[in-house]
């Protein structure tokens, strides 16, 4: 049974250290990351990955955050990226993903840890580095291969 999940955001900075802006859709390079992402280079961090389920939690819990918020690249809803071995293949359209990182350190405390106290990306995000360029759009369906 194939895994998979839907697109619900695509987010782009263009400047390090600014919240990333959902942009809807955008072009993946091969070997760098998202088309105009201050992030993307030739690194094991090209795309980050993460989980809408989790982003509303934290919602919930009365975190007032929009997309992009946590740096995240890609909102994904109905995947636990979390669980997903580092070395999982990701496949959104012609595109191929590889999980090389869960979870990261937070850079001394990100604007959103300031504003609420909590931060969701070093635990729940993920990070993938581009082995096939493509082309991702809101609503498309990303697979675990």
């Amino acid at each position: 049974m194939e895994k998979f999940g839907e697109v619900l955001a695509v987010c782009i900075s263009e400047k390090r250290g600014t919240e990333k802006k959902n942009i809807h859709e955008c072009e993946i390079i091969e070997g760098f990351g998202l088309k105009n992402d201050a992030h993307g280079g030739n690194w094991h961090r090209q795309i980050s990955l993460l989980s809408f389920e989790k982003i509303e939690d934290f919602k919930k819990r009365g975190g007032e955050v929009e997309d992009g918020s946590f740096g995240e690249n890609l909102i994904i809803s109905g995947i636990d990226l979390r669980n997903l071995p580092v070395g999982t293949i990701l496949k959104v359209n012609e595109a191929i993903l590889e999980v090389t990182q869960i979870g990261k350190e937070c850079h001394s405390h990100c604007e959103i840890f300031h504003k609420v106290g909590d931060c969701i990306m070093p635990r729940e995000g993920i990070f993938t580095k581009v082995i096939k360029g493509g082309f991702v759009k809101e609503g498309d369906k990303i697979f675990v291969v």
